[in-house]
């Protein structure tokens, strides 16, 4: 079943009747995610490719019932009072994938969800997808791409770049390996759902038997990610690489969450922290698929 989303978790879009969310949204639908409604204040009574429109995420709600997951395609400066919209009507999980959130509105939109129960992924992510199941966001364009490209299997990815995201699940179905579970959890310095929260959810997942993480310098996610295998929190197999080997101190790496300070976030402390764990640490792009066939091998998976 994966992590997250499948066919069963009903799903609303804000912003639906923007370019994106409506493109997204058809997306979304065409795969077989249960999008129930979208969400544009003023445009009530619209229909978004089948998708019935309402003011407000509380008229949803009383449309529909209860409503799992909602993905938000609003413009970066409105981001935070989606968010806030849907959590008080409910909502445990949010999908931000708009870039340029102001990083104190990701902060506030954190302390909301703590103290409602709630989770969120991203902001500036592309979403995630359970191959065979549903996806929330952008990942793979087009539902034809990511049926062609993704491909249900047992290994989950989580990334922290967009485009590698797609890259290493596409080349991994290419070789016969199919995923649980891909998410880009999003490439700003603060996001909700981190490498070790995804990695605990993977723990627990009985469809998942490896895991790929596609890490890059800057902040501490992936030597959190070392502590819960060396603490026994993690145990299945993590074949790991890490972006950003040439970087220097101050260097900024692809975009906000990706920054040196000093000796925490380099690629050698993260490195040698997953070295040290006992993760499979590739060196080059390439060693990604080839020691994440020899794991699978090992497991009887292929």
């Amino acid at each position: 079943m994966g992590i997250i989303i499948d066919r069963q978790k009903k799903v609303i879009v804000q912003g639906i009747t923007g370019r994106e969310g409506s493109v997204r949204a058809k997306l979304m639908k065409e795969y077989g995610t249960q999008i129930v409604a979208g969400i544009t204040p003023g445009r009530k009574g619209q229909v978004v490719h089948g998708i019935p429109v309402f003011d407000s995420v509380e008229e949803v709600v009383e449309n529909f019932g209860s409503i799992d997951i909602s993905v938000i395609f609003v413009p970066a400066p409105l981001v935070k009072n989606a968010a806030f919209e849907a959590i008080a009507s409910g909502i445990k999980l949010v999908v931000l994938i708009p870039d340029r959130v102001p990083i104190y509105d990701t902060l506030e939109i954190a302390e909301f969800c703590q103290a409602n129960g709630a989770r969120y992924i991203g902001p500036n992510t592309l979403g995630l997808i359970s191959p065979g199941e549903a996806l929330l966001g952008m990942i793979g364009g087009r539902a034809q791409s990511a049926r062609q490209w993704f491909v249900p299997g047992c290994v989950g990815v989580t990334s922290r770049s967009g485009g590698i995201t797609s890259t290493i699940s596409y080349h991994l179905s290419r070789i016969g390996i199919g995923q649980s579970t891909i998410i880009h959890i999003g490439g700003d310095a603060v996001v909700g759902l981190r490498h070790g929260d995804v990695v605990r959810m993977f723990e627990q997942d009985e469809q998942t038997k490896a895991v790929v993480m596609f890490g890059e310098i800057g902040t501490t996610q992936e030597e959190e990610v070392a502590e819960l295998i060396s603490a026994g929190e993690f145990t299945k197999p993590l074949i790991a690489f890490v972006g950003g080997a040439a970087a220097k101190e101050g260097t900024r790496f692809s975009h906000a969450g990706a920054i040196v300070d000093g000796k925490h976030g380099s690629h050698a402390s993260k490195v040698d922290a997953l070295m040290h764990a006992g993760a499979y640490v590739a060196h080059t792009f390439e060693e990604i698929f080839t020691k994440t066939k020899e794991v699978m091998q090992e497991l009887g998976c292929l």
